[in-house]
């Protein structure tokens, strides 16, 4: 690709990414906000905010690979030099020593070993580029990279760095999230509901006075789910981050990543003390069934009939479960589950990767659950996930002395609350022994 042809498709591209953003400003700016500072979302605006979304992610990530395409092509252009700046190209590097550069030097040959007389005409100089060993190059080698011994002769390779697997689903992926602009979530709690109801007879059997209608029992609990912080930071120096734009990435992305594995595991069992979130297997009211406490006859019950059984219990409680979360040994359990013949129970298609669901919920399997419990219930409608401040990265040096060290603090966080509303359509499942 030519390199006009890069660039045009960058500018095209960067065209693109500027109308999705102005087309999510405007969706934005139409969100109603209540008198509590509550925003409110159709799910037409939330389904085309979320498309806006994927698509700016898609194209900042073209954007970033062209970008670098297109640094490449310039740089392959240019007259080879000293410097290696851009990885995976091979430099040469000349492994003779100073001495040996000097003796085979012009300068001093042009003595003649001394028939010329001890005065070189011209003093020998010693470029950059050819120092060797002698010269580490400030882009190959900076502060933070540890090596022993001289710098490598002959050729050196410079391979790419190895980003690690992200976890595939996250407990967060069954919520749909609404955003805030508050501190603090008030809300009900549904501790219990007796439901009276019944047919009424118009008058009494006496025919003296109208039918009394029964009276329903219906209680709430006021309860307030403040706004929580997830953060961490790491140091580097500014050099390294600067002459290493891919450490830099890897840096951000390792950030972020650490703050998802915490926030899956408050979600599901933050203490409600301190700063943690209430999390949902530690919220007062939610039910919980036992293994062990299945059927034994005709067959014993498996994990799947556990869980079968425990989804009843939130379908007794007048919820639809929407998901499920599962350690994923547990979960191998649940898919290697076979029959008298071998055969798989669970309906997934191992050739083609089916999604992860059983009895017709999701599943996320993560090791944010402990192994030996799974948590399903109606998660969006019994629970609902807020979003104060979305995951971010902040940069700066006003760190202690990191000023006059050029070092800088690189900070992820974000901010959200839960607010778990009706715990009975949650149950835990406890996998602690087969019926027996």
């Amino acid at each position: 690709m030519a390199d006009f042809e890069t660039a045009d498709r960058i500018k095209e591209l960067n065209g693109v990414l500027a109308e999705k953003v102005a087309s999510n400003k405007e969706i934005a700016d139409s969100f109603e906000v209540d008198e509590k500072g509550t925003i409110h979302i159709e799910l037409g605006q939330k389904a085309a905010f979320d498309d806006n979304m994927k698509a700016i992610r898609e194209i900042r990530g073209l954007l970033s690979d062209l970008t670098d395409q297109d640094r490449a092509e310039k740089w392959l252009a240019e007259p080879a030099t000293e410097s290696a700046g851009f990885g995976g190209q091979q430099v040469k590097h000349d492994a003779r020593s100073l001495g040996e550069m000097f003796m085979e030097s012009p300068e001093f040959k042009e003595l003649q070993n001394g028939r010329n007389g001890a005065s070189m005409r011209t003093p020998f100089e010693l470029k950059r580029a050819n120092i060797g060993s002698m010269w580490r190059q400030k882009d190959l080698y900076a502060g933070d990279f540890s090596s022993t011994g001289d710098f490598p002769s002959g050729t050196v390779q410079r391979d790419p760095m190895v980003d690690r697997n992200r976890r595939p689903m996250r407990v967060r992926d069954l919520f749909p999230v609404q955003t805030t602009t508050a501190g603090v979530i008030e809300y009900f709690r549904v501790a219990g509901f007796t439901n009276a109801a019944s047919t009424v007879a118009q008058r009494n059997d006496a025919n003296t006075a109208f039918g009394l209608k029964p009276q329903s029992s219906l209680s709430f609990t006021g309860h307030q789910a403040p706004v929580r912080t997830i953060a961490h930071w790491e140091a580097a120096h500014r050099n390294v981050l600067a002459d290493e734009p891919q450490l830099r990435g890897i840096i951000d992305n390792e950030l972020l990543y650490g703050l998802r594995l915490t926030e899956d595991a408050q979600i599901l069992a933050g203490s409600g003390t301190g700063e943690d979130l209430e999390g949902i297997l530690n919220t007062p009211g939610i039910q919980s069934y036992d293994w062990s406490s299945g059927a034994t006859t005709p067959v014993a019950d498996t994990k799947a009939d556990a869980i079968r059984r425990a989804a009843t219990l939130a379908f007794l409680a007048y919820y639809q479960p929407t998901g499920m979360v599962v350690h994923p040994n547990d979960w191998e359990d649940l898919e290697l589950t076979k029959n008298e013949q071998g055969d798989y129970l669970l309906a997934v298609s191992i050739a083609l990767g089916g999604e992860p669901r059983i009895w017709r919920m999701p599943v996320v399997d993560t090791p944010a659950i402990e192994e030996g419990t799974a948590l399903l219930g109606a998660f969006g409608l019994g629970a609902q996930l807020y979003d104060r401040e979305e995951a971010n990265i902040r940069i700066a040096e006003q760190h202690s002395d990191f000023f006059i060290r050029n070092a800088i603090v690189v900070l992820a966080e974000e901010r959200l609350a839960l607010a778990v509303k009706r715990p009975e359509s949650f149950v835990e499942v406890n996998f602690d022994s087969a019926p027996a």
